[in-house]
């Protein structure tokens, strides 16, 4: 049976939003496209009708995700205090245990950046969060400020997901938090 265009144009953009929900929440690896398939109800052998390899899905997810933050963080970057919104947003209990909905870095740029496939996408994402932290910040090292601000960010959200203790991943994330809102209290 031959499917519509925008029957075919929806089950492409299903795969990458299931895709980049499963990537940041399982890893790359550790998400085959059977499975992925199957809970879109369709077949591993139809996935090639939509992208040529996992890597291009991957790459396409990873966009997906990227917008969705850009999004989010638009919204955090235009409140009355950004940065300070952006850092407990980011280093929070929500972001903690939603890696779906989240940055797609924490989880998704590691795992590619392991196996040799580093992404302009990823680029993309630091660079744009780079950008909007360093637009905020003063004086003239405003953008190494964002740099480690940002490296800060991103290393206690991997540690505080990798370990196993609850109060742990707490502490790692209310220590960093506090740690960053200090000096971005005096920039």
């Amino acid at each position: 049976m031959r499917y519509s265009q925008d029957h075919k144009a929806h089950t492409h953009q299903r795969i990458i939003e299931e895709a980049s929900i499963r990537f940041r929440r399982d890893g790359i690896g550790a998400t085959g496209l059977q499975p992925l398939m199957k809970a879109l109800g369709l077949t591993h052998g139809g996935f090639y009708a939509h992208f040529s390899s996992k890597d291009e899905l991957v790459e396409k997810a990873l966009q997906h995700a990227a917008s969705e933050v850009d999004g989010r963080c638009n919204k955090l970057f235009n409140t009355t205090d950004p940065l300070h919104t952006f850092i407990d947003t980011y280093l929070s209990e929500w972001h903690l245990t939603s890696p779906h909905e989240g940055c797609p870095l924490p989880t998704m740029s590691i795992e590619m950046a392991q196996n040799g496939n580093p992404s302009a996408t990823t680029d993309y994402v630091i660079n744009a969060r780079l950008k909007q932290i360093q637009d905020v910040l003063t004086g003239p090292d405003a953008e190494d400020q964002s740099i480690v601000l940002f490296a800060t960010l991103v290393g206690a959200l991997v540690l505080s997901r990798g370990a196993e203790n609850d109060d742990l991943k707490e502490k790692i994330l209310d220590v960093t938090r506090k740690a960053l809102k200090g000096p971005a209290a005096q920039a």
